[in-house]
């Protein structure tokens, strides 16, 4: 493994620690400045919501300058954040703290997994990129967790402190580790926009708007749920977010191994888990044992939807991805940042702690909605697309084994052909 990777790895591990620890210090950090949790949760929405503004924004800005020196100043803007998150005299500064800091997130991800991909022979892209990602996945289960304990033991803003040294740790790996490249050209930016006139590509983001967004109404609350609804102690939110993580890890690592053959299905089997476990959660966070497993299975199902989501619009936009690409790792941040936001509105109204968990639902199942009609559109064009070429060519084709597979063949090729369409026109 290229050390190269290492620190790439760590400002993942970061920057998944930054974006997720939030959930275990939501009480401490409203107690901390005198607001109410529904206005402490504007931490995530605005961080996800800085995402959703910066990944496109410094994708842009980072064409003039090499791979290596976007990643440093994307560290840069990490540290600084980070540092002014945990010096913040009053909250409104605390929340520009998390807006710089969330403007290093989708881009380092974007030009990470460029650079990850280079730093191997290209048979071994797929598993430098994973590696990478690992950062974030060990993050829910070791950062989070250990974020949440030293603000037990200290405070809440000697976490961001830590996460600070963890970017200037990233920021010298790669300095120090990452060769120079040289700055590539980029696409034209009228074939990258063109894509966005495949109308699967708009149902693609929409999909992941909804259906990860549904994970982060109840993860935002969840501190404040498992310790005033289900009774546990301050101190077993450090356990109880390892235990998300580890759902998350494996929901991701199973959903990885089917996506690749089964996209559709997979997309289509984690959202309705992710539906019934946050609709169960309602009612098994009055109970810690029933709550603990809930816990872990949306972890589970809510982060089985992440490769499909994201295959999914790399596969409309074949044509032209890289913005696309971008713009769904801002939907996926959108998604949590309108899911926060409508958790804390039906917090505010009265209606419960466990309110937000109603707010999942009604988004995954929209989400699901929206996948069904997605597949179905995209049979009828692939069954339309069949029949004209037959028609072109004079032949019929059999209904046989062979026939069928050589349907699904054409099914996938007609998406790559709307998307060259889409460029042409």
């Amino acid at each position: 493994m290229p050390l190269a990777l290492l620190a790439l790895t760590i400002g993942a591990f970061g920057i998944g620690m930054t974006e997720f620890a939030v959930m275990g210090l939501l009480p401490d950090v409203a107690a901390g400045f005198g607001v109410s949790i529904p206005m402490a949760g504007y931490a995530t929405t605005l961080y996800a919501l800085g995402v959703v503004v910066g990944a496109p924004l410094t994708t842009v800005l980072g064409t003039r300058m090499t791979r290596k020196q976007m990643l440093m100043l994307l560290m840069g803007l990490f540290v600084v954040g980070n540092l002014l998150t945990a010096v913040a005299p009053v909250f409104a500064v605390m929340l520009a703290g998390r807006i710089v800091s969330s403007f290093a997130h989708g881009a380092f991800f974007g030009i990470g997994s460029l650079v990850a991909a280079d730093l191997v022979a290209p048979h071994k892209r797929a598993g430098a990129i994973s590696m990478m990602f690992a950062g974030l996945t060990v993050a829910n289960v070791v950062g989070v967790p250990f974020g949440t304990l030293l603000a037990q033991q200290i405070n809440w803003r000697a976490t961001f402190v830590a996460i600070a040294v963890l970017g200037v740790l990233g920021f010298l790996g790669v300095a120090r580790l990452v060769p120079a490249q040289p700055v590539k050209a980029a696409a034209p930016m009228g074939q990258e926009i063109a894509v966005f006139r495949n109308p699967q590509v708009g149902l693609a983001m929409l999909m992941t708007v909804l259906g990860f967004g549904g994970v982060f109404a109840a993860v935002t609350y969840l501190a404040s749920m498992m310790t005033e609804v289900a009774g546990f102690a301050p101190s077993s939110v450090v356990w109880l977010t390892t235990v998300f993580g580890l759902g998350m890890v494996g929901g991701n690592l199973v959903s990885g191994r089917f996506t690749d053959r089964h996209m559709m299905p997979m997309l289509y089997v984690s959202l309705i888990g992710l539906a019934l476990s946050l609709a169960a959660f309602s009612f098994a966070a009055h109970d810690k044992a029933a709550a603990t497993v809930t816990v872990a299975l949306i972890g589970a199902f809510g982060f089985a939807t992440v490769p499909p989501l994201q295959k999914r619009i790399m596969d409309q936009a074949a044509a032209a991805p890289t913005l696309a690409s971008v713009g769904n790792i801002a939907a996926f941040n959108f998604g949590n940042a309108l899911a926060a936001w409508l958790g804390g509105i039906v917090i505010a109204a009265g209606l419960g702690l466990t309110a937000p968990n109603w707010v999942g639902v009604g988004m995954t199942v929209l989400a699901l909605g929206v996948a069904i009609l997605a597949g179905a559109l995209e049979r009828r064009g692939g069954r339309s697309d069949r029949s004209g070429a037959d028609e072109r060519g004079g032949r019929v084709v059999a209904a046989s084994g062979a026939g069928a597979g050589a349907g699904s063949g054409a099914v996938a090729g007609s998406a790559e052909e709307e998307a060259a369409a889409a460029v042409r026109g």
